[in-house]
């Protein structure tokens, strides 16, 4: 199902913001739960809300048709919103965004790599790596992903990412990635990890540019650009699986 959110207050030519929802949850509670339809009232995007509608209400991040770009199921199908919208709305193909947070955000990851040609950058609250969450099915579960027992090289993160679109060679999306330390349900081992996989995609070090903490307890670091990072992370300290907190959704979509 898509939900659409249109603000009184549209742009003529509006960015779309894809918010993708957590197990469990559905478009409606993704709304009505975060704060991004109220930044849409302020800035005059478009949110799309797209609800899984299968039992259990997770995504589609673990079966090969999901992993591949122009291939089928959730990501197929929320692509084919987008266009929706940029048909519909007018919306501006150029400035189409994804965010999410757990199921939601493993599908961030997964769309940035399916479709960098359609995303121009993502934020991914409590997630895990593209390909990370691979069992071969639709409704996979993957446990030894979940409790941060998978790792792997930048090289092989990233030459996953790559092999979604073999021969794409052009501009990649950027990434912010949120997590908290005392996540229990996805483990926040996927974290580093997600770094790994994204700094190697988007070809900058993966020591970090800078290094700040705000909010008294959420420590910011960026790799590439600091001014204008291609990778932007934040760590918060002693949080568990509940993000996005107030705020934050304000600083994805800055």
């Amino acid at each position: 199902k898509m939900y659409l959110y249109v603000p009184n207050s549209v742009q003529a030519h509006p960015p779309i913001l894809v918010a993708a929802h957590y197990c469990t949850g559905t478009g409606p509670a993704f709304y009505s739960g975060t704060e991004f339809a109220s930044l849409a009232d302020r800035y005059g995007f478009i949110v799309i809300y797209p609800d899984a509608n299968r039992s259990g209400q997770c995504w589609d991040v673990s079966s090969n048709g999901a992993l591949t770009h122009n291939g089928n199921s959730d990501p197929a199908d929320i692509v084919s919103m987008v266009q929706y919208v940029e048909q519909h709305n007018n919306g501006d193909s150029s400035r189409v965004y994804f965010t999410g947070a757990s199921s939601g955000a493993m599908l961030t990851d997964v769309m940035l790599a399916d479709y960098p040609d359609v995303f121009k950058a993502g934020a991914a609250f409590m997630g895990v790596p593209f390909h990370c969450f691979y069992t071969g099915t639709v409704d996979g579960w993957n446990s030894a992903c979940a409790q941060g027992q998978v790792s792997n090289t930048p090289q092989a993160w990233g030459d996953y990412v790559r092999a979604a679109y073999p021969g794409y060679s052009g501009p990649r999306p950027r990434v912010q990635l949120w997590h908290g330390t005392a996540d229990t349900t996805l483990n926040y081992n996927n974290f580093g990890e997600e770094i790994k996989q994204w700094t190697n995609v988007l070809g900058v070090s993966q020591t970090p540019s800078s290094s700040t903490v705000v909010n008294g307890s959420w420590t910011h670091t960026t790799y590439g650009d600091a001014n204008n990072p291609q990778v932007d992370a934040y760590s918060i300290a002693g949080v568990g699986h509940q993000l996005p907190l107030s705020g934050m959704a304000a600083i994805a979509i800055h």
